[in-house]
């Protein structure tokens, strides 16, 4: 038996393995933002991950990046979600909620009333946007107001309370991939002069905001963050010009708020997980007093070496569990892993989601 497949106590959570699901945008939901029945089969054929993190749901209107995402603002995104969640504790699983910013990575065509996205300053970000009527180039974005700052922490304290009531065991905050929480944090997206820039102190003034409401919420012990230190995407975007001065500190700061655990994406998700010499993951480690997933291109023998290395606690596979709802007993097994084609990753109904088969046919679960 590997250690990696063996039960973890997380917190107050006990998981069946150290192997979790991470999120993985799908673009599968309604235009309002609701999740499709077909997405209960989804997420419990894959409840045999220790824990699942869902796919990246907007906390509001403003918060859309990408055509056919869920949210998490409105009663009926809540009823839509509370299936899932169900179906998941049915077969003995545990599911996250993240909750989503985009900010400059989005496109009026996705955003109310086809107003500009919102970005701690007014720098257009390389690269397409995913709209309904096609890949479209992203547009210069425009730079929030001071006194928009706090009706946005509020957003995320309203999604957070909402992901209570859909039935999700915690949330993750979703502080990564340069969407709106990291632009802030990055000096090369947050060119600010009032509180909210300049000093790392104050880049990191609204998502440490943001961090106090959902642990007003939840508690600590049942939030997550995810960052992403050395990562250029989407958007093209230049790193922090001291990664290891802003992320320590965000760090130390993450610590006075008892966070369950920090989840890094270690590298460039979906190109590699070389790390350019200014970003250390093992200072992250190091730092934070939660526990520690560890995510990127990882293979059960990598896992098992950062296990013992002491580098990790848990492990998050995305891809691989696109294609294989059976992951766990594949990699118990050895198995071959099965490949999802990328035609198939976004948009569509459940053809190449929900209708993948195991090792022995279709998943069975119970609803």
């Amino acid at each position: 038996m590997s250690p990696i497949l063996e039960p973890f106590t997380l917190g107050d959570l006990t998981l069946k393995n150290r192997v979790v699901m991470a999120p993985l945008t799908r673009s599968r939901s309604s235009d309002e933002g609701i999740p499709p029945d077909f997405a209960v089969d989804y997420y419990a054929q894959r409840a045999n991950a220790g824990l699942i993190i869902s796919e990246a749901t907007n906390i509001s209107p403003q918060a859309v990046g990408y055509a056919l995402t869920p949210g998490i603002w409105t009663d009926a995104q809540v009823e839509g979600w509370k299936p899932v969640t169900a179906a998941v504790h049915a077969n003995d699983g545990r599911i996250f909620l993240q909750l989503w910013h985009t900010g400059r990575i989005s496109h009026p065509d996705v955003q109310p009333n086809g107003q500009s996205p919102v970005a701690p300053s007014a720098l257009k970000p390389e690269g397409m946007a995913f709209t309904k009527s096609g890949m479209k180039p992203h547009e210069t974005p425009r730079a929030l107001e001071t006194d928009e700052i706090p009706g946005i922490v509020e957003d995320y304290r309203k999604a957070a309370e909402n992901a209570k009531r859909a039935g999700f065991d915690g949330v993750e905050i979703h502080s990564a991939n340069n969407y709106l929480l990291e632009q802030f944090v990055r000096d090369s997206t947050n060119k600010r002069t009032d509180q909210y820039g300049g000093s790392i102190e104050n880049r990191l003034r609204f998502p440490l905001a943001v961090v106090k409401a959902v642990t007003e919420v939840w508690g600590g012990k049942r939030v997550g963050i995810r960052l992403s230190p050395a990562t250029t995407e989407p958007g093209k975007t230049p790193l922090d010009s001291d990664p290891k001065a802003t992320f320590g500190a965000y760090i130390d700061a993450l610590n006075g708020f008892d966070l369950l655990y920090v989840h890094t994406i270690e590298g460039v998700t979906q190109q590699t997980r070389d790390v350019p010499d200014e970003v250390d993951f093992g200072q992250i480690r190091e730092r934070f007093q939660g526990a520690y997933i560890g995510n990127n291109q990882y293979t059960l023998e990598l896992a098992e070496k950062d296990l013992a290395e002491g580098r990790a606690d848990l492990f998050s596979f995305g891809r691989p569990y696109i294609a294989n709802p059976d992951l766990v007993e594949r990699l118990r097994t050895g198995a071959p892993l099965a490949e999802a084609p990328k035609a198939y990753w976004y948009g569509g109904g459940a053809n190449g989601y929900s209708d993948w088969p195991g090792m022995n046919g279709p998943v069975a679960f119970r609803r």
